[in-house]
């Protein structure tokens, strides 16, 4: 054995000393030997002193609980303190501090699960899920005009001078004579005529809402118009759904290539309303001068009676206007055109119907008069729908190329609603 000097720099036995109850070196108070309690020791791990992964569980899992209840006025101060339950005897005296009963329901439910909660149907009803306002879209930047309470508002104004009523009668004689050359000379020059007049209010029209601020399709539009009086003058009106299908088609393309900022619906729409109202309407002009269409030629006198009777119409309604006119036909759409003017042009129609058409084959007085009749209705309706359109655009007239009338489209707007009637009555009437 090593002298008590060396005891600091001894290497490690790795042995422990044991303590026997006759050591005089070791004094234990309340102890006693463990192998006189136990018949065999347990075993423990020498590393960890932990019983041996072997051994068997005791299932015991240590709970926090509270062995005493603070008394205080705060109502945080009567929750318990924590504290160990250790034995039978800590579950006893602190089971009526905690009542498992708080957890549960109103009603008690055999597969109820701890994490699972049912709101009364009364409280579900009360709760409203308030959903965040979504953004709204933001439209898109055209060039058209912006929605206001004022449809004119930042568009042309319109012009307020007056024609010169000797002017206008001197080019109204002018052109009469020119149109009725050309029904002299023939068919074939008429509808050739006729075709370049369409085309060019088609033009003026086209022209008109581009100062609007619209973008039809010009080109293709008037392409249009004279493609469908070509196929009618060839085959009959059964071309007309063939033509306005390749109509939309090919304005899809036109628009496929245009710039974000053009409104496209707003320029397809302008595009097909021209079409329309000049190229179909204007169509049964050329239909009925077709050698399809009356065999016996008649077509050009029945083409003559419809052009007659607008001239009748807008000529009585000028004149006798301005020489009796007080009351107003329309004051928002046409202010000019009086209720006594368009009386004077019905009964200059009704006079041409009776005396002129009957001088042209096959036409009699009593089909003269139906027709005058019947175009003494729509001419003026002609006249007031292109109106509204001139209104609706902010400009008095749609071209200038006719002193005293303004453009083709001006002089057509009439005939543009004769034409149809004209024809759909003489199939009623049975002419041929």
């Amino acid at each position: 054995m090593k002298s008590d000097d060396d005891s600091l720099t001894n290497e490690p036995t790795g042995e422990f000393p044991v303590a026997s109850a006759n050591d005089s070196r070791v004094t234990v108070t309340g102890a006693e030997i463990a192998s006189d309690l136990v018949d065999e020791a347990p075993e423990f791990d020498p590393t960890t002193f932990l019983p041996h992964w072997t051994d068997a569980p005791t299932g015991q899992v240590p709970i926090v609980v509270a062995r005493e209840a603070a008394n205080s006025d705060d109502p945080w101060s009567a929750i318990p303190a924590p504290a160990w339950r250790e034995g039978e005897a800590d579950w006893v005296a602190h089971e009526d501090q905690f009542d498992a009963s708080i957890l549960a329901g109103d009603e008690k439910v055999d597969d109820a699960r701890p994490w699972e909660f049912v709101l009364p149907e009364a409280q579900l009803a009360e709760e409203t899920v308030i959903e965040a306002p979504r953004p709204a879209p933001m439209p898109a930047q055209h060039t058209r005009h912006r929605v206001s309470s004022d449809p004119l508002a930042g568009r042309a104004v319109r012009q307020s001078s007056v024609s010169s009523v000797s002017r206008a009668t001197g080019t109204g004689v002018l052109l009469a004579i020119a149109v009725f050359a050309f029904f002299i000379a023939g068919p074939l020059p008429l509808t050739v005529l006729l075709l370049a007049a369409l085309a060019v209010a088609a033009a003026e029209a086209y022209a008109g809402f581009r100062t609007l601020g619209a973008h039809p399709a010009t080109i293709l539009g008037i392409a249009a118009v004279l493609t469908l009086g070509i196929a009618v003058y060839n085959k009959g009106l059964v071309v007309v759904g063939a033509v306005s299908v390749l109509l939309v088609i090919f304005g899809f393309i036109w628009y496929m290539s245009a710039e974000r900022k053009i409104d496209v619906l707003d320029g397809i729409g302008a595009t097909i309303f021209v079409y329309v109202w000049i190229g179909v309407l204007g169509s049964y002009g050329v239909l009925m001068l077709a050698p399809s269409t009356y065999p016996d030629r008649h077509g050009i006198a029945y083409l003559f009676g419809a052009v007659a009777l607008t001239i009748c119409n807008d000529a009585g309604a000028l004149f006798i206007g301005r020489w009796l006119g007080r009351r107003p036909l329309n004051r928002v759409l046409s202010p000019s055109k009086t209720l006594e003017g368009t009386i004077g042009g019905t009964i200059i129609t009704l006079i041409g119907g009776a005396l002129i058409l009957p001088r042209v084959a096959p036409w009699t007085m009593t089909h003269g008069v139906e027709a005058a009749v019947a175009l003494s209705i729509v001419v003026p309706l002609g006249d007031l729908f292109e109106s509204m359109v001139k209104r609706t655009l902010g400009v008095k007239d749609l071209g200038r190329l006719l002193p005293g009338h303004g453009g083709i489209l001006d002089r057509m707007d009439g005939l543009l609603f004769a034409l149809p009637t004209m024809y759909y009555l003489l199939h009623v009437l049975k002419l041929s």
